[in-house]
């Protein structure tokens, strides 16, 4: 009787370390893939109201953004970075904006 209690006990001692750990590694973030993060920089400089970027050409490999596109003004290139960098995820920004102020 004893015996049946203390593995029943041991059982459940057990599945309880096991659940708990299956919780703890489930709430571990992982890394942002390529096509999510795609997705939210293109949102960002697209919703920004100083870069406007919804035409920007945006590409992501292992969590490098590289932005082409052309824009009015220097301030407005490197804002589409620091947009780009608060995307969280993004490991860096390969900024090839080309500044052109008639915008052609």
């Amino acid at each position: 009787m004893i015996m049946k209690k203390l593995a029943n006990f041991t059982m459940s001692l057990l599945l309880t370390l096991v659940l708990s750990l299956s919780l703890i590694a489930a709430d571990k973030k992982l890394p942002a893939s390529d096509d999510s993060l795609y997705d939210q920089v293109r949102r960002k400089l697209a919703n920004d109201p100083d870069v406007r970027g919804g035409a920007f050409e945006v590409a992501v490999k292992d969590g490098v953004v590289t932005i082409k596109g052309v824009v009015e003004k220097d301030k407005i290139k490197s804002k589409a970075t620091k947009v780009t960098m608060k995307v969280k995820g993004v490991k860096s920004v390969d900024n090839q904006l080309r500044v052109s102020p008639t915008r052609t």
